[in-house]
């Protein structure tokens, strides 16, 4: 019984945890101004669509599409900068901070999903870290409720690993 008592602690703070992790993940966009530039990750087909639905209401801003695949349909649109070489969230905070350095952008808009925007945000920010990274996650909409609380679960132990430092490892399923 002695035993059981510590695994049902550290059960108790790992899922408190989660559900912290949940509630204090934005919800929406924070502010963005007509001269933002919008990072947008791929790996989900919610937030490319949902990108562009932004840059509709900034028509001014610089759009970037980072880890685009090479067969990608996206490839060919006129009001994106392509960066197709990233392969993991790691691999795309290092391409943005590439991006913004040269382009020597000081504030930057970051577009992934509501599950993946803590994480994506902290290793950019990591990257980034005089950079005023602005969150505007797209929405899990229409999807099943046991696969969102399954994409959360894996997002909210893939930042637990990202805060102790692990940056990249292997890829359960494309983020």
């Amino acid at each position: 019984m002695k035993i059981l008592r510590p695994s049902f602690l550290l059960l108790g703070i790992f899922v408190l945890g989660g559900i912290i992790f949940k509630l204090t993940t934005p919800n929406d966009c924070e502010f963005i101004s007509e001269s933002d530039s919008i990072f947008v990750l791929t790996g989900d087909f919610r937030r490319i669509p949902f990108a562009m639905k932004q840059l509709e209401k900034y028509p001014d801003s610089d759009l970037y599409i980072i880890g685009v695949a090479p067969d990608s349909a996206y490839k060919n649109t006129d009001r994106a900068i392509i960066e197709s070489d990233s392969k993991s969230t790691y691999q795309n905070a290092v391409a943005i901070r590439n991006i913004a350095e040269r382009a020597g952008l000081d504030r930057i808009v970051l577009i992934t999903t509501e599950d993946h925007i803590r994480r994506a945000k902290y290793l950019v920010q990591s990257e980034l870290p005089k950079t005023k990274i602005v969150s505007c996650p797209a929405k899990l909409s229409e999807m099943p409720p046991a696969r969102r609380l399954e994409r959360w679960f894996i997002e909210y132990a893939k930042y637990l690993v990202t805060m102790i430092g692990i940056k990249e490892g292997p890829q359960f399923y494309k983020d």
